[in-house]
């Protein structure tokens, strides 16, 4: 018996297929990733606010750009590259709330205002971006903080 990987359909081939396309259009591709990635960690290491949380946490550095660059080229390019479990990493970071997200968001949108390819990028970047850190720190409420209700709503910036 071998161990092959499973074929993916045809329709969802053809759906990643045109979700790298549009992507791509709008001056997405792993070259501005790694330019993005690397720009917006270095206005992250030198935040008051997020350095401080992230400088502890990571020791190797360019092993963690290397895993945000996968990380952004699955959700932006539909590469399927990366491997991970960033809620397990951010539930793990003792105090971490709503205002670190803002100024995460913050920060990375400062970053897509300085380099993205086109406004329709930034939009789309952004958006993402927002989704994931909504979803993270739905996360930490959920299993950290363990607001069942979720009595708190998520108010985090937009592009």
């Amino acid at each position: 018996m071998t161990n092959t990987p499973p074929r993916a359909h045809p329709h969802s081939l053809a759906a990643r297929e045109r979700r790298r396309g549009d992507a791509r259009a709008m001056g997405i591709d792993e070259a501005f990733i790694a330019t993005m990635v690397d720009h917006f960690y270095t206005a992250v290491r030198a935040d008051a606010v997020l350095g401080p949380i992230f400088e502890p946490r990571i020791d190797d550095w360019p092993r963690h750009l290397g895993q945000m660059n996968r990380f952004w080229q699955s959700i932006l390019l539909s590469a399927g590259n990366f491997s991970g479990n960033p809620m397990v990493k951010h539930l793990a970071i003792p105090g971490l709330d709503e205002a670190d997200f803002q100024r995460w968001l913050m920060l990375f949108y400062a970053t897509l205002d300085d380099i993205a390819p086109s406004p329709e990028a930034a939009r789309h970047i952004g958006a993402k971006a927002r989704m994931i850190a909504e979803s993270l720190l739905t996360g930490i409420w959920v299993h950290r903080d363990h607001d069942q209700a979720l009595s708190r709503k998520v108010e985090l910036p937009h592009v």
